[in-house]
């Protein structure tokens, strides 16, 4: 018997009664009730989450705004309105109560709270006693595991939002802030390049200053030595000129002296010139006589007349001279005194032109000092002023967006599924492979007796009980593909090419199930149910295998469906090919090692036959 015939006998055998024809149509719709229903019913569920109820509890009682505290927000409010707005989940506003108890109830999937204190928290940053805001998730995982992790992630996006919102303020507030800052350090600048330029005027006046004051204590000193040697002078004068005073005092007594004796004796003449005439005219003689002797008296009368004259101009000199060398006497005391003053005054003087000198170097140096401070607050003030940029309004709002927001996702695919079914696609195609040729082997016989009866070649045999349910298996995943594609709308790359992988994978399937059966008969159909279960958890269909325990890791690198979960996403992605090629190079090396352990199993059936072939089968 050939191999055709053999697979025409099995497939008679399969529909030789009404039962037969129904169990094996029902065999062959697993794949595609299993893949397609699954992979319908999860086609998209993203685009159901504004089904899912969210209670939300907005308790916020606003706060003064950080940049106008005249004016009141209320940023749970906004929130609420953006959330309702964005209709991500169906969001119902109530109380805490409602709230507790619609989530109590399983009438909302999760709940999520804005306390009172929500908008104060986030204006707190601006004040004196900054903390954080806080968003309260409530969860039940009795209604729905998966939706306390929606909540979770729905409630972190909402902190994004709101710290980007709270953030594009902050910083909005804080480059109004820094502009401000400028454009005080431009006029700040421009006063600090006047005042420059003042100090270093006020430093060449203070150098000239020095300057004079250093000549003022050069003169002041010359002068103070000058006014103590003219002192010094002045009291010898005044010394002496008491000297002289005194000296034409005496003078001036004695030519009084002198002047009052001439003027007795000119005053006695007369008397004198009488008494003579009486005594002559008492000794008889004649008048005539007496006129010749009295003439003789009258030269001297001349003379001493003269002498009196003389006498008071000189005693009148004398008296001026003693009251002159008096006056000077005074006048020199004067000069004493005053010149004393002086001498003490320029000796002040010196040691306060000294001292101003001091003062004035001083200055000097310290307005050398202002002026290289101020020259350094000018180009400290400029370099602030360059350091600042110079913005418009429109470009702060930029900014702040910006700071409050620095990193935008863009995404570069190198392949990508269009939704959340597609990306489970390959997974559940390549189970649904395994799922219907285990289902085909309940019914369909790895090895016809009558077969190994017959023949006698290993080959032969095997091949017909590979290519009965390889084929079935084909039409399988032609139909699942037909589901995907037509039904489901799934967009397939390389649409061939993935059929190609589910066909090739169909039939390594039926080769490795095919060899269970020959060597361990109805153990061999559990054991693939096992295997089955292994593929399914280590394929790395949902979670990258990169997350499996170490053993189940190692797994994923030896057994086929993991392969064909790859295969088919470069196929159906339009992802690499030659990754693509590689893994079906696996699969046929799978293929063939368990065709050719099945053939090793036949082998041994055709040689001997075994208790096992005479005991009835636990399973089927």
């Amino acid at each position: 018997m050939k191999v055709p015939s053999m697979i025409a006998a099995e497939l008679r055998r399969l529909t030789s009664t009404k039962m037969g024809i129904i169990a094996l149509l029902a065999l062959m719709l697993v794949p595609v009730l299993y893949g397609g229903l699954y992979l319908w019913a999860n086609q998209d569920p993203y685009a159901k989450l504004s089904d899912v109820p969210v209670a939300l509890v907005v308790d916020d009682e606003g706060a003064p705004s950080a940049s106008d505290p005249d004016t009141n927000v209320n940023y749970g409010d906004d929130v609420a309105e953006t959330l309702v707005e964005g209709a991500a989940f169906d969001w119902q506003r109530m109380d805490a109560d409602a709230a507790a108890s619609a989530l109590q109830a399983g009438d909302v999937d999760f709940a999520v709270t804005i306390p009172s204190d929500f908008s104060e928290a986030l204006t707190s940053a601006s004040g004196t006693d900054p903390r954080q805001a806080v968003l309260k998730l409530a969860t039940n995982d009795a209604n729905n595991y998966l939706a306390s992790t929606m909540g979770t992630q729905a409630v972190e996006k909402i902190r994004a939002t709101v710290a980007e919102k709270v953030g594009t303020e902050a910083a909005n507030r804080l480059l109004t802030g820094l502009s401000d800052v400028r454009a005080s350090l431009v006029e700040a600048a421009d006063g600090a390049s006047q005042l420059a330029d003042g100090a270093v005027s006020a430093h060449s006046g203070g150098a000239s200053l020095a300057d004079g004051t250093a000549q003022l204590a050069s003169g002041s000193a010359r002068l103070a030595d000058g006014s103590a040697q003219l002192a010094d002078g002045s009291r010898r004068l005044a010394d002496g000129a008491h000297q002289v005073a005194d000296g034409n005092a005496r003078i001036a007594a004695a030519a009084d002296r002198v002047g009052g004796a001439i003027s007795q004796a000119q005053s006695a003449l007369p008397q004198v010139r009488a008494d003579l005439r009486q005594a002559l005219s008492d000794r008889g003689l004649a008048d005539a006589e007496i006129d010749e002797i009295t003439a003789l008296l009258q030269p001297l009368g001349d003379r001493v007349d003269a002498a009196t004259g003389q006498a008071q101009t000189a005693i009148s000199q004398i008296d001026q001279l003693a009251a002159g060398s008096a006056t000077l006497a005074s006048s020199a005391d004067a000069l004493a005194g005053g010149a004393g003053t002086l001498s003490s005054g320029a000796a002040e003087l010196r040691d306060g032109a000294s001292a101003a000198n001091d003062g004035a170097a001083k200055l000097r140096d310290g307005l050398a000092t202002l002026s290289d401070g101020t020259a350094e607050l000018r180009d400290g003030l400029a370099s602030g002023v360059d350091k600042i940029p110079a913005s418009t309004a429109d470009q702060r709002a930029a900014q702040a967006d910006t700071i409050a927001d620095p990193v935008r996702i863009t995404t570069a695919d190198d392949a990508s599924a269009e939704d959340y079914g597609a990306g489970l696609a390959p997974f559940f195609g390549a189970l649904a492979g395994w799922i219907g040729i285990y289902a085909l082997f309940l019914i369909v016989k790895p090895v016809s007796r009558r077969a190994v009866t017959a023949l006698h070649s290993p080959l032969r045999i095997t091949l017909a009980g590979w290519l009965t349910p390889a084929l079935l298996g084909a039409l399988q995943m032609v139909a699942l593909m037909g589901v995907l594609t037509i039904a489901l709308g799934f967009r397939f790359d390389n649409f061939v090419g993935a059929l190609g992988v589910l066909v090739v994978a169909s039939a390594t399937f039926t080769a490795i199930i095919l060899a269970l059966n020959i060597w361990l008969g109805s153990v061999g159909q559990f054991l693939g149910l096992v295997l089955m279960v292994l593929q399914l958890v280590t394929a790395g269909g949902t979670f990258p295998w990169q997350t499996l325990p170490g053993p189940l890791a190692a797994l994923h690198h030896v057994l086929p469906m993991g392969f064909v979960v790859d295969a088919m996403r470069q196929l159906m992605y339009g992802g690499d090919i030659t990754r693509a090629l590689w893994d079906l190079a696996v699969l046929a090396m799978w293929m063939v090692g368990a065709l050719v352990l099945a053939a090793i199993g036949v082998t041994r059936m055709t040689h001997r036959r075994t208790l096992r072939d005479l005991q009835p089968s636990l399973i089927g």
